[in-house]
This record gives structure tokens, C-alpha cells and sequence, in this order.
């Protein structure tokens, strides 16, 4: 059977292999990779934030995949994929055996094809969408990955308005030019009313609704009309009606460029299970993230997601050295009062001073745009060039000052931090279009929208931003009061488990033991 083969074979790839990194779920995970290709049953594994973060469990899944008898695919981004291309399948290969050709493409290569194709989640994505034929069906599969899965399928089957594709209408519709420049013009007037925000976009309100809907009537009669204005079009009824419970309105939001006087309009579909349930149904498919939800059978992201029949498995921690020192203040001011950043600022001249001999990086996560601006140029005038905003190339004793989407972007090739701050928890906010649009889904259907949608996309981008800590074993100065003023914060401090609370400050605690200490 193929789970006994890839144990044995992998069992003694791992004794052979003298400091190779460990993790003690390597066979347990390549048995159940093998067992979903030997069945064609899918399944979802958790992995752990630290084991995401390290990347060592991929070790296991690629040993299934070379030895496995039939084709593979692995949808993994390219950053992944070099990894796979230049380490993992190269150490594996030869303990292996396995002579199995290896592709990348963005299709299948074609039906004599019985090997390991590598491809990005986009371009999976789009062929399972739009063009069946770029995969075939029946092909197991394994995405890597997957706590960003919702976010490359939104991407996928957002639809955009451009600029340019106005100017295209009107050369379409010359006997509706008029109207249709005088629409561009109300609209544009429209959109830069609204205040600015750090995401420089808007959920279309009623007013920008009415102008398209004239439009709409306008148009009606052509029966040709470039492509994007069809797909668009198609969707509008949905977007000016709440008739149909069962089909929610799409998200629809415009992005604005002030300094140009240009906007576009987009638009995505809020529920992705009905959409994605086929996909799944087609091959099996093994779904690998990191740290998805505290439950093993991650309701919310099966849900989301319509992945119904799954067999679900999370491995639990490595909890030896693995535990962070975390600071929660008390007494600092909550996140949306006035007091906030003067006392956050404070709090951070605090840290850095106390740490400043200490050696190794400094990040400090902020996710307010404009107090990040903010933090930035108060600490760079007492801190100097150390301090960047956004960089990678950083002192060795640097302080990064990043939002979180730029902190998991790039923490793969920058040091573990010994001293990681976070102003507040990473709750999405609801100024963005795509967060407010989900939001009202969930009222206008009555459920609690902060427990199914907020609170867990926030653990999970906690769980991941902390993680080189862990490595590190390093500390962590969470300065969000809500952590302890919240009935919530129990499940935040769940999720940072394990760790050591630190309830004072001392230079002390960022001195790393000596040799002497130590022996």
C-alpha cells in the first residue's frame, strides 16, 4: 500500500539525512497524503504557524507526491515552488527513486502526462473558473497554502471597470456618447466626495447606483457591447436588487486615483462556496494551512470555502522552545480613543529603550496607515537610519515599522525579530470596501459578523505574524488593552499559546544569557 511505502521510505530519508530540521509529524502527514491520492478523498491539514512559517512540513506531501503511480498537482506560489524546484525535490529524488517528470506551466501538459505538474494558485484557479480544459478533472491535487485561499479566489473573480474601458463604450455605443460621458462625469463627480481613507476606496452608495442605473437603460437595446461592460451588466441587477435571497449581491466597490481624477469600478461575488463546491467535487484535492482555526474540523473555513466531505486533521504544536514572553499593559488607552497614540508612542520609546542593547531586529506592526506614518517619523528622529518604514534592507540592530500584509509578505527573508510590537490586533477595518461589503452580508442575515468573520481573521494573521518570534524566542508587546478588557481576549491569548506573561518592564528580560549562564 502506498502509505506504507512513503513511511518507510521517508522514515529512512530522515534518519539518513544528519541535521535535517525535525518536526515530529512528517510521516503522520506524508501517510495521510498518500492514503487522499490512494482514495481520491480530500483533506484538510493544519500545520501550525511556526511549522508555516519554517516551511518543513512540505518535506512530507512532495515525498507522497514522487511516489505516488499517477499525476500530481501542486498549486503552490512561485516563491514556494523554487523552494520545491531547487531544495525539497532535488534532496528527495534520489532516496526516492522516483523518476517521475516534473513540470511547471500554467495547464496541464497534456493527456500522456503522468507526473508532477507545478503551477501557481492563480492560474489553477483560472483554468478551474473559466477553462476546465487547462486541468482535467480527476487529478489529485495538493494547494499549499491555503490560509490565503480566500484572497486568490476574490482576486480571481473580481471584475474591473477601467478608465480606459469608458473610452472603448463610446466607440461602441457613438449615438450613446453623450450619455455615456455625461455618466463618467456624475460618477467621478460622486466618488471624490467621499472623505479620504487609507484604502482610497468605496462601497458604491445609492446616489452612484442611480447614475449607473440610467445608464443601464440606456444601453439595454445594443446587443453588442465590449466585454467587460457584458460580465458587468450581467451582474448589475443583482447589485441594484435584493429580490432573490438565495443569490446575495455581489461586492461592489470603486477605487479612486485623486492626483489623476480617474476611478475604476469592481466587483466580486461575497459568498465563494456555491462557486467553489464544483471545483472541489472535480479531483481530489489536499488543502494544507497553517493555522486556519483553534477547531481542527475548521467549520468557518469549510464553510466559506464549501468544502463539505473532508477528512480534517491539525497537528498540535511543538511546545519545547518554542514559547513566546508576552507583554499585555493594562493600562493603556483603548484603540479608538484620542489617547491611543500619544500613549502607544510612549509605550514604544519605552521598548526600544530598554532593549537597545540587546542585539537583532525590531519590528514594530501597525495597522493604521496613518499612525504608522506617524510612528515612523517620530522614532526616526530619535532612532536615526535605523528605523525604516517598509524596507527590507535593514541594520542589524534595524527597527521595521510595517503593516501586516507587508510583514507576512517579507518575514521569510528577514531575521526573527527578538522584540516583536503590535499596536493593536488585526482586525479587519471596516474602511475597506471588501471588509464592509461582508460585513453587511452578515447583518442583512442576522448573523454575528464579528465571531464568524473579524475575530478569526484576525487570530489567524496573529498566529502567522508571531511566528518567527517563536523561532527567536523572542518577545512580544501586544498594546491592545482590549486583550484584557474584552470577553475575546481570552481566545487571542488561547492562540498565542504557549507563552510566559510579562507583567513589568526591565532591561533584564532583552538580555540573552551568557555562555557561562547557560553551561
Amino acid at each position: 500500500m502506498i502509505e506504507a511505502e512513503v513511511h518507510l521510505s521517508l522514515h529512512n530519508f530522515l534518519r539518513s539525512q544528519a541535521g535535517f530540521p525535525s518536526w515530529p509529524h512528517h510521516l503522520t502527514m506524508a501517510r495521510l497524503v498518500a492514503r487522499a491520492l490512494r482514495l481520491g478523498r480530500s483533506a484538510l491539514i493544519q500545520v501550525g504557524a511556526v511549522c508555516g512559517y519554517q516551511g518543513r512540513y512540505r518535506t512530507s506531501f512532495v515525498a507522497s507526491a514522487l511516489m505516488w503511480h499517477g499525476p500530481v498537482i501542486i498549486v503552490a506560489p512561485e516563491s514556494v515552488q523554487q523552494r520545491l524546484l531547487k531544495v525539497e525535490i532535488p534532496r528527495l529524488q534520489p532516496w526516492l527513486q522516483a523518476n517521475k517528470p516534473i513540470r511547471t506551466g500554467d495547464a496541464w501538459p497534456g493527456s500522456e502526462f503522468q507526473g508532477l505538474l507545478l503551477t501557481t494558485p492563480q492560474a489553477w484557479l483560472r483554468g478551474q473558473i473559466t477553462s476546465v480544459d487547462d486541468f482535467p478533472p480527476g487529478i489529485p491535487t495538493i494547494i499549499d497554502g491555503v490560509d490565503d485561499l480566500e484572497d486568490w479566489v476574490r482576486d480571481q473573480l473580481t471584475q474591473t471597470i477601467q478608465p480606459q474601458d469608458w473610452d472603448q463604450l463610446m466607440l461602441a455605443c457613438p449615438q450613446q456618447a453623450e450619455v455615456i460621458r455625461s455618466a463618467r462625469t456624475q460618477l467621478t463627480h460622486e466618488l471624490f466626495q467621499h472623505p479620504a481613507n487609507p484604502y482610497e476606496c468605496y462601497l458604491i452608495s445609492q446616489s452612484e447606483v442611480e447614475i449607473l442605473s440610467e445608464l443601464y437603460l440606456e444601453l439595454a437595446s445594443i446587443p453588442e457591447l465590449p466585454k467587460p461592460w457584458q460580465h458587468f451588466w450581467q451582474q448589475f441587477p443583482l447589485i441594484t436588487e435584493n429580490s432573490a435571497p438565495l443569490s446575495p449581491p455581489p461586492l461592489f466597490w470603486a477605487t479612486i486615483s485623486r492626483r489623476q481624477g480617474l476611478f475604476s469600478l469592481k466587483y466580486a461575488p461575497i459568498e465563494l462556496g456555491s462557486i467553489l463546491t464544483p471545483i472541489w467535487q472535480r479531483q481530489p484535492v489536499v488543502l494544507i494551512g497553517s493555522a486556519l482555526e483553534p477547531e481542527t474540523e475548521a467549520p468557518l473555513f469549510r464553510q466559506r470555502l464549501g468544502l463539505d466531505d473532508v477528512t480534517c486533521l491539525k497537528f498540535s504544536s511543538d511546545t519545547q522552545g518554542s514559547a513566546i514572553q508576552l507583554y499585555v499593559p493594562h493600562k493603556i488607552p483603548l484603540p479608538n480613543t484620542p489617547e491611543f497614540q500619544a500613549a502607544f508612542i510612549h509605550k514604544v520609546r519605552t521598548l526600544l529603550c530598554l532593549s537597545a542593547t540587546a542585539p537583532g531586529l525590531t519590528v514594530i506592526l501597525v495597522g493604521d496607515v496613518p499612525l504608522k506614518a506617524q510612528v515612523g517619523a517620530v522614532l526616526a528622529s530619535e532612532f536615526g537610519s535605523r528605523v525604516q518604514v517598509e524596507k527590507t534592507c535593514l541594520d542589524e540592530n534595524g527597527i521595521l515599522i510595517s503593516g501586516w500584509e507587508f510583514w507576512r509578505e517579507h518575514q521569510s527573508v528577514l531575521p526573527a525579530p527578538h522584540l516583536l510590537i503590535i499596536a493593536t490586533l488585526p482586525l479587519p477595518s471596516l474602511e475597506n470596501p471588501l471588509v464592509a461589503g461582508r460585513v453587511a452580508h452578515y447583518k442583512r442575515s442576522h448573523q454575528d459578523w464579528f465571531r464568524l468573520f473579524l475575530l478569526p481573521a484576525a487570530l489567524n494573521e496573529l498566529q502567522r505574524a508571531i511566528a518567527p518570534v517563536r523561532e527567536s524566542q523572542g518577545i512580544v508587546a501586544l498594546l491592545d488593552s482590549r486583550v484584557v478588557n474584552r470577553s475575546y481576549g481570552a481566545q487571542v491569548l488561547a492562540v498565542l499559546s504557549p507563552l510566559a506573561r510579562i507583567n513589568y518592564l526591565d532591561p533584564s528580560l532583552f538580555s540573552h544569557p551568557s555562555a557561562e549562564d547557560s553551561a
